[in-house]
Order: structure tokens, then sequence, then C-alpha cells
């Protein structure tokens, strides 16, 4: 993930970080399918997707501690 595309997330609302996670899990949901069937050609995107899960997690977790302050 670009600077930029974190930039965005760190402004986007909980409603587009839970989307964006959906939309990601599903992507590493295809990714492991295709490793299990052996059509996978790039094996590190699920690194990277992996990641990607991560951080929209920690801004999730980021706005549901500033609401609670």
């Amino acid at each position: 993930m670009k600077k930029k595309e974190r930039e965005t997330l760190a402004s986007q609302g909980a409603p587009e970080l839970a989307e964006k996670a959906r939309q990601l899990k599903e992507a590493s949901w295809k990714l492991r399918l295709q490793k299990a069937t052996g059509q996978l050609e790039n094996p590190s995107r699920l690194k990277v997707v992996r990641r990607d899960i991560a951080r929209v997690r920690t801004y999730q977790r980021a706005l549901e501690l500033a609401e609670k302050k």
C-alpha cells in the first residue's frame, strides 16, 4: 500500500474502512484458493494483502478509541 493510499485510509470513516476490510478479506480468500490449487503466480501478494488488512484494522481501532474519548 502506497503512502497516499494510507493517508486516504486515515481520513475515511468507519463504513468506508469496513468496506475496504471486506474487499481485502475477499481478495485474501481468492489468493489462498489460488495457492491451494497451484495457480498463484505471485506468492508475495498474500503477504501484502495480509498487511493491508492489518492496516485497515488499525485505523478502525483508532476510530473506536477516538469515539470513546
